[in-house]
């Protein structure tokens, strides 16, 4: 067999856990609640289709090789979207990307060093610690709570460690669906400022809150001293096959990151570009997401009354206000990667908790994805992984 010569740096790839269990449950009739999938259903297809024919039939430059930040066009759209939610960014400083994912990956490629402190919550984005670990950085985790990371401890970690980067998902939040605290949005920042640290906000549920009167405002709206990255995508509230990012942030190190792009992948899909330049002038974008929001807290509602059902002591979750998951701690007998094997026999998949901690994992811990499947087959899926944790806890 060859034997092939890789680099050093792949010895620091994993694969993720989400996309490995995908795999596995399509492959037969499972109903699925591991995926971070939108709904299919509400795909403004009419609408992107006509905006996709728009883009290729009346300006040729859809089909041209385009300018790495981004279509100018859509820059300024995306400027004046941020700045009805409070963040004032002029469009030179955004970069538009390949999926926040890119945004992430890139910010990561020009900022980090090996061996550069990343301070983040436990559990985070599973994705982003895959990034971080190819870049061979040491992703550190702060203590938090239901309102964030607890001070304390993030001051203390600033301190003794002296990290790079601070990463935080503080809306909607991928796995938590939990929201930061006002006051700890804005603890944040002075602690950023006081001790010169950059934050990187990802917000990609930012939109899909189910009660506009709780909708918290972005870090990165409350800063004024141009120490937040801020990072999100359409692919929430648009189709994620456009694979439509942007970042925005200081100046110096959009630039930056803007080189590092052009030597992956010149520029951003530009046919995606023009075609959502024409969706967001021609199409109801806010009537839309808020349909997606509507739908979405119903299904969220019939996930909680069959969690709610659930007779096993120790039995915990957060409530989500908005996004797309319910994030459930069962009693510390329970592993839930071994409860995932009887799961998907029974016809049901979540994703087990213990892939997205940084450190300590708690194999007592899973995330449930509510958007993705009908009510009636939310209902349907949750009485199969009820009749498997209620067996479960009765033999632990």
């Amino acid at each position: 067999m060859m034997k092939y010569g890789f680099s050093e740096r792949v010895k620091y790839m994993k694969s993720s856990a989400v996309r490995d269990i995908l795999k596995i449950i399509n492959q037969g009739n499972i109903i699925s609640f591991a995926g971070g999938l939108p709904e299919e259903s509400l795909f403004p297809v009419e609408a992107v289709d006509k905006a996709f024919h728009k883009a290729v039939t009346t300006n040729n430059k859809a089909l041209q090789y385009g300018e790495t930040e981004g279509v100018a066009e859509l820059r300024a759209l995306l400027a004046e979207r941020m700045k009805q939610k409070g963040l004032n960014r002029s469009a030179e400083n955004i970069l538009v990307t390949s999926g926040s994912q890119q945004a992430i990956d890139l910010f990561s490629r020009v900022m980090f060093n090996k061996g550069d402190i990343i301070l983040t919550e436990n559990p985070t984005y599973l994705a982003a610690i895959q990034v971080f670990d190819s870049y061979e950085t040491n992703v550190v985790a702060v203590d938090s709570d239901d309102d964030g990371m607890i001070l304390a401890d993030l001051e203390e970690k600033i301190v003794s460690l002296k990290p790079k980067c601070i990463y935080v998902v503080p809306t909607y939040s991928n796995p938590t669906g939990k929201v930061w605290s006002l006051e700890r949005r804005q603890k944040l920042l002075e602690l950023a400022n006081k001790y010169h640290v950059v934050i990187f906000e990802d917000d990609p549920y930012g939109e899909l809150q189910f009660d506009e009167k709780e909708a918290p405002p972005s870090i990165a709206s409350l800063d004024d001293n141009d120490l937040v990255l801020y990072t999100s995508t359409f692919s929430k509230t648009v189709v994620p096959a456009m694979r439509i990012g942007w970042i925005v942030g200081p100046h110096q190190i959009i630039r930056i990151m803007a080189q590092a792009k052009q030597a992956t992948d010149l520029h951003t899909n530009s046919i995606s570009q023009h075609a959502l330049v024409h969706l967001l002038n021609d199409f109801d974008i806010d009537q839309h997401i808020q349909t997606i929001r509507e739908t979405y807290y119903e299904r969220m509602l019939v996930m909680k009354k069959l969690l709610d059902s659930v007779e096993i002591d120790g039995l915990k979750y957060i409530v989500p206000k908005g996004g797309m998951f319910f994030w459930v701690k069962l009693p510390e007998a329970i592993n839930t990667t071994d409860l995932l094997n009887e799961a998907v026999k029974e016809g049901v998949a979540f994703v087990p908790g213990a892939p997205f901690y940084v450190s300590d994992p708690e194999q007592n811990t899973l995330r449930l994805n509510f958007t993705n499947s009908e009510p009636t087959l939310i209902e349907e899926g949750m009485k199969r992984f009820v009749k498997v944790l209620e067996a479960t806890n009765i033999n632990v």
